[in-house]
């Protein structure tokens, strides 16, 4: 009889599939965005590796308050006014329901106090009817509060809800121009254009940096230009 040999068997290793490509979080690609503007925005995290919101608030509707106490005004000023205005009214259940003459009272010297009163009893009466005492997320719903513009809407988002949002105040809106970033005056289209060049990732905290290097260095009378990191890529700088 023949003999039958062995069989061997061989056992080939079997890769696992890479995780889909869709499945994969997006990262920024940093190499995308334009060198002045990267260069912008590395030097501006060098100087403000934190960048936090200076409106002291602990709650959404805290800050929505506090934003919109902060048109024409100081943040300095604004944290000085919300702790009275908060101990009266914590919640926007209790402002919505506020005499319109104590709330005056509250922040007058944050200026326009008639106008400003009147916007936080109406957000808050806003929040509570058509939102079910919820501050909203969506743009397209904080635009609809009273004395809430994109530049509040976008402080909320970005600040407190960790989504994109860019707010284009007057430090932005300056710093923008003077690093050559834009050419545009009005506030939405900078907020446009500036979307348009950095990732959703980094719209606020850019914002942020933005603001704290405009009131620590580049003053919008007298700029630091020789305390400026950015000087040398700053078309705007006097170094005289």
């Amino acid at each position: 009889m023949c003999s039958i040999p062995p069989i061997t068997v061989v056992r080939v290793p079997v890769k696992k599939p890479s995780p889909k490509r869709a499945e994969r979080p997006k990262r920024p690609n940093k190499a995308a965005l334009p060198a002045h503007t990267r260069a912008i925005l590395r030097s501006l995290k060098k100087d403000y590796p934190v960048a936090i919101c200076e409106l002291t608030h602990e709650s959404p509707f805290q800050l929505l308050a506090a934003t919109i106490l902060s048109a024409q005004c100081t943040d300095v000023r604004v944290n000085m006014v919300t702790p009275n205005l908060f101990a009266a009214y914590p919640t926007a259940a209790t402002l919505a329901v506020a005499d319109v003459s104590h709330v005056e009272q509250l922040v007058r010297s944050t200026g326009f106090y008639s106008t400003k009163a009147k916007n936080l009893i109406g957000m808050a009466n806003g929040v509570m009817t058509r939102f079910g005492g919820e501050v909203p997320r969506a743009l397209e719903d904080l635009i609809t509060l009273p004395g809430v513009g994109r530049k509040t809407a976008n402080v909320l988002r970005s600040a407190v809800f960790h989504l994109p949002g860019l707010p284009v105040d007057t430090h932005v809106l300056r710093l923008s121009k003077r690093l050559g970033i834009t050419k545009e005056t009005d506030p939405v289209k900078v907020e446009m254009q500036l979307n348009a060049l950095l990732p959703p990732v980094e719209w606020g905290e850019f914002s942020l940096r933005l603001i704290l290097h405009g009131r620590r260095i580049c003053d919008a009378r007298a700029p630091k230009c020789n305390e400026c990191r950015l000087a040398t890529i700053c078309p705007s700088r006097d170094l005289s």
